[in-house]
């Protein structure tokens, strides 16, 4: 089974995520944060991260910054999930390695399109 990686502070946000992915045929893993993300990653390379952009200790963007430095760290789908819907900070979530950009709130079906798109889903 693939695996996604949850990133968000809110823990309502990565169950909601957790259940989408789960019904979408992903194994799914959570962190809190963008360190605990990093940690867990490095245990475990995901096939899909979910990442949101504001969190404590270590925020999406530069957790994404870091994910894509290590080793198999570029071979994975990141999807930036946020409230923002400001231009500037696609371009900045994509310009850190993000393949994908999905805006809270989100349901099942945004995220199998933008899995789909991204050749994710069998």
């Amino acid at each position: 089974m693939k695996r996604c990686l949850i990133i968000d502070d809110s823990r309502i946000i990565r169950r909601v995520a957790a259940k989408i992915m789960f019904e979408l045929g992903f194994e799914a893993e959570e962190a809190e944060n963008g360190k605990a993300a990093l940690e867990a990653v490095r245990v475990h390379m995901p096939e899909v991260l979910i990442v949101d952009w504001d969190m404590p200790v270590m925020d999406g963007l530069a957790f994404t910054e870091e994910f894509r430095k290590l080793p198999g760290g570029a071979r994975p789908l990141v999807i930036f999930c946020t409230a923002d819907n400001e231009v500037d900070y696609i371009e900045r979530a994509l310009a850190a390695g993000a393949n994908e950009y999905i805006m809270k709130p989100f349901d099942s079906e945004i995220v199998r399109s933008k899995l789909t798109i991204l050749g994710a889903l069998d």
